[in-house]
């Protein structure tokens, strides 16, 4: 069954408004060092609509047309918001990649995708050139910025009175393939349509609400959905200015700096923030006693000193807000709005409040977004399912892979357990792939698990898994421990680690349902090094599970 939706704009259509009403506000901006001195690279809405024009006139001259895909390799840049715009004007694909994939990777997705150019960031131009000559398809090489012996798009931009092409993609029509991480050399290409994309932001911005006088400053880099939507798309949608950077040290700073309104990133900076906080307000006692008795003052004190009054809420996404920290930041009165979406829904299906008082929710579902959970078990939990105008066309050219998750009548398999409350407020348990079972038949979601020892200071990262070497299976945990908090606290070696992580995962365990603990000291190993990861920063859980 085909379901029909309602007419939303293609990407360059919602630009095309934005420029019309916002066209000398700066659109992006982004710190640059000179000199110890930062700063700022800016492009107004006019200007960004102008240059993505000529090189929407360029590349129609390459032969760069309508369905044609262009890879863009690079961290976020006003190139790499020019191509990317210059992609979409000329009916063409946008094929955004990692930045940090190499190029065997790359030419991989060149070689599935059958791009025809590619896009790269200009210190990995050289490198990257030959594939011009090893992928069939591919015709050109253009660095986003100009670097010696690089050819860049800067370059390449006809004259101001150049020809721009007409283009109007159909919204229905395929505008970014978005390649997953996989796990195994598999990443499947998800295939989004400009519907899918621009519903998705419409609605998020019901919920997350944005305006012109909004800035807003994003770790999130825009090759990734999350990134892209949340964090470039939507705040151009409103005719607001969106400041990126990939300095976590001088984040705060920055903030001040450009008048942050909005604090879009990742729960890994969350999580470091939180426990600057919380050592602030434990060696200081007045502090202390505010956070005890007048949590909100001593928030807005905060608010006030870290990034200044105008300052409205954080957002987190891209991976589970460990709970004390977004209750944490909300007893302060400091607004953190989680948000829970995939590649393949573009990204948002739900968002919390920004101050809602139920730990652990991802919130309810954006409007026009349905949620339900398939097959829930006794306490409600079971696979979260989405359906709406945001969830992908399929995946590229792979259409078993595409029928295991979306069924004919368009409802999408997350791969995530969840239950819903009766409020319809969703909240997640794990991923489906990693559940522990144990003999006695109960569940353990090891993300759950792995939330509360985290909390343990020493404690770098943390995998949980099944354990089954003495005969049954168990919850089991690997620590990659901090060393220099360990010797501070005179602890040292592997046995020593154990014993010490034993007794503090006795504390924090007890937050936990019996069956849901580790057993005893034996149920943990001590890594000597940190766990290989994707580049997004998730754990490849694959490779330990033989070992674990």
């Amino acid at each position: 069954m085909v379901t029909r939706f309602k007419r939303y704009p293609s990407i360059p259509e919602f630009l095309a408004r934005s420029v019309q009403e916002h066209s000398r506000r700066v659109a992006i901006r982004l710190p640059v060092n000179k000199g110890g001195t930062v700063q700022f690279q800016e492009v107004t809405y006019k200007e960004l609509w102008d240059l993505s024009g000529r090189l929407a006139s360029w590349l129609a001259g390459q032969g760069v047309g309508a369905g044609d895909r262009v890879g863009l390799i690079a961290k976020p840049s006003v190139g790499w918001a020019v191509a990317f715009f210059a992609i979409q004007r000329v009916g063409a694909v946008a094929v955004p990649m990692d930045a940090g994939l190499q190029p065997a990777e790359v030419r991989r997705l060149m070689e599935d995708s059958e791009a025809k150019l590619l896009f790269t960031a200009p210190h990995r131009y050289q490198e990257l050139l030959p594939l011009a000559g090893e992928v069939r398809t591919l015709q050109e090489v253009i660095s986003v910025d100009v670097a010696l012996g690089a050819v860049s798009l800067w370059d390449v931009l006809p004259a101001d009175e150049a020809t721009i092409p007409d283009v109007r993609p159909d919204p229905e029509e395929l505008a970014v393939l978005m390649y997953t991480s996989g796990t195994t050399g598999d990443s499947k290409g998800v295939m989004l349509c400009h519907r899918n994309i621009t519903s998705n932001i419409e609605a998020f911005l019901k919920v997350i609400q944005f305006s012109p006088t909004d800035r807003l400053v994003t770790i999130v880099p825009w090759y990734h959905i999350y990134g892209l939507t949340a964090t470039l798309l939507a705040p151009l949608w409103v005719g607001a200015s969106v400041t990126y950077t990939d300095d976590y040290r001088n984040l705060v700073a920055l903030g001040r700096q450009v008048g942050v309104t909005v604090l879009v990133g990742v729960p890994k900076l969350y999580h470091a923030l939180w426990r600057r906080m919380v050592e602030n307000i434990e060696t200081h006692k007045l502090r202390h006693l505010l956070y005890r008795f007048t949590p909100r003052l001593l928030g807005t004190m905060l608010k006030r000193k870290l990034l200044g009054e105008q300052f409205r809420f954080f957002v987190s996404g891209g991976a589970p807000l460990a709970r004390d920290v977004g209750t944490g930041l909300r007893r302060l009165g400091l607004g953190m709005m989680e948000g829970y979406g995939l590649t393949e829904t573009a990204p948002v299906l739900s968002v919390s409040e920004p101050l809602a008082p139920q730990a652990g929710t991802v919130g309810r579902p954006l409007p026009g977004v349905k949620i339900k959970i398939d097959k829930p078990d006794a306490e409600g939990y079971g696979e979260v399912m989405a359906w709406g105008p945001n969830v992908m066309m399929g995946y590229y050219k792979n259409p078993e892979r595409t029928r295991e998750v979306l069924s004919p009548d368009g409802w999408f398999r997350t791969g995530d357990i969840g239950r819903m409350d009766y409020e319809g407020r969703l909240y997640l348990a794990g991923r489906k792939k990693n559940l522990i079972v144990l003999e006695s038949g109960k569940k353990v979601h090891p993300e759950e698990v792995e939330w509360e020892i985290a909390r343990i200071p020493g404690v770098e990262e943390v995998l949980v898994h099944e354990d089954t070497s003495r005969g049954e299976a168990m919850v089991a945990a690997m620590i990659y421990p901090s060393w220099d908090f360990l010797k501070q606290q005179g602890v040292q070696g592997p046995e020593a680690a154990k014993a010490y992580f034993w007794e503090k995962i006795k504390d924090v365990q007890q937050n936990l349902a019996s069956f849901k603990r580790l057993k005893d000291k034996e149920c943990i190993t001590i890594v000597d090094q940190p766990f290989a990861k994707s580049t997004k920063q998730d754990i490849k859980r694959h490779l330990y599970a033989k070992k674990a």
